[in-house]
């Protein structure tokens, strides 16, 4: 048994828009946070009930949702005022293409901790 055996690879995914990335408000970031937001909107239909639930002011997740569409140049959600929100169909696709890509870089960074730590 290795010291190692226990040990996992974590990692943090971000999508940047490449030209209107802006480090100081992280407008053009598709991150965990937004992620997070994102999912909720699918699972719970609202913005307002998706930061609750991971205890976030429905102001900061407005914000952030708000600085990432702005850096993409395009709408990550739907919003119908009180009746809730949903996803466009371009949020649906960057929610599943991240969600795909973080799955896979953490199963790789994995494989191959184990890889080099196998002879140790």
């Amino acid at each position: 048994m290795s010291q190692f055996d226990n040990l996992v690879v974590t990692t943090r995914l971000s999508i940047i828009d490449n030209d209107n990335h802006d480090e100081a408000t992280h407008e053009g970031t598709l991150g965990k946070g937004v992620v997070t937001l994102l999912q909720g909107i699918v699972d719970y239909g609202s913005l307002n009930q998706a930061a609750k639930r991971i205890g976030m002011a429905y102001s900061k997740a407005w914000r952030i949702v708000k600085e990432t569409e702005k850096g993409f140049g395009f709408l990550l959600i739907n919003r119908d005022g009180a009746r809730g929100s949903t996803l466009t169909q371009e949020g649906e696709q960057l929610l599943e293409i991240y969600r795909s890509l973080e799955q896979e870089t953490r199963d790789y960074a994995n494989k191959r901790f184990r890889e080099m730590t196998a002879s140790l």
